[in-house]
């Protein structure tokens, strides 16, 4: 009888213990961050630069938060600095650029960066001080455009389709100035840093911008612009993210929350001159 109290107590002390590891197993799951399954919370970092971008990744959070997505937006001081990042894997995307200038950090850097959704259309425009339309400027009149052959060929192809340059046929992946073959007034085009091309507004005759630095100048597109360029092209502000996770499902979940009603009822509320929204 003695033997059998004992091999009894002995049980009931190893019941008692493996139920109280499957509790502390379970409270452990809950502390890490996940659920009873064990899954936990995802960090999602992307690099922006300035508004609209960064509102659109701020409105995006709550719907990821509900998915267990960590939403970091990293906000940069160049239009260098979130590709460089991105190469790196310091951070999971970007969200600042069009598909042409990424293509041609691809090439300079050997990266594999790669478009996820375009997001919406910055409606580029030509913006002078002292004039009222094109025909105003003077012949020889300086005109700013961005540094990067992107850009330089998206200014010189807008210019050319409102027939203010001519543009020989183009034969290589971007126009250049030596693809100029008219020239009626004789303008000069100043190729400047895309971030002080508003600072040029008060030096040049003119200066071609996206609205995101027109903005600071209280300028719009559909109030100022002596020309813009509309919707027609390829240089839509896209969501980009590398080769190797562009499938993955936080990337996948973000594009998903970028392209909501939500934030096509934004833009239009907000940036309705602005930023046309892309899908």
């Amino acid at each position: 009888m003695k033997k059998m109290l004992l091999m009894f107590t002995i049980l009931t002390f190893i019941v008692a213990g493996c139920g109280q590891a499957n509790e502390g197993n379970k409270a452990n799951e809950v502390n890490s961050g996940g659920n009873a399954q064990g899954e936990t919370e995802v960090t999602l970092k992307v690099a922006s630069l300035i508004a609209p971008m960064t509102e659109i990744l701020e409105l995006a959070k709550p719907k990821l938060a509900e998915q267990g997505i960590k939403l970091e937006v990293v906000v940069l001081g160049d239009n260098v600095q979130p590709n460089s990042a991105l190469a790196a894997k310091e951070v999971d995307a970007n969200f600042f650029q069009h598909v042409p200038y990424m293509e041609e950090f691809n090439r300079n850097k050997d990266s594999e960066l790669v478009p996820v959704t375009p997001i919406y259309f910055a409606n580029y425009g030509v913006y002078a001080k002292s004039y009222k339309s094109m025909d105003e400027l003077p012949e020889g009149a300086v005109i700013a455009i961005a540094n990067d052959v992107s850009n330089v060929d998206r200014s010189l192809a807008m210019l050319a389709q409102n027939d203010v340059i001519t543009l020989k046929e183009k034969t290589g992946t971007y126009y250049t100035q030596a693809d100029i073959i008219d020239n009626p007034k004789k303008y000069k085009f100043e190729e400047i840093d895309l971030l002080m091309l508003a600072r040029m507004y008060d030096d040049a005759d003119a200066v071609v911008m996206t609205p995101a630095y027109a903005a600071p100048l209280n300028l719009t597109p559909k109030s100022d612009a002596l020309l813009t360029e509309g919707i027609e092209n390829d240089f839509a502000i896209t969501l980009v993210a590398r080769k190797d996770n562009v499938d993955s499902e936080p990337i996948q979940k973000l594009a998903e929350a970028m392209t909501s009603p939500e934030i096509s009822k934004f833009l239009e509320g907000n940036y309705s001159e602005t930023a046309i929204p892309a899908f």
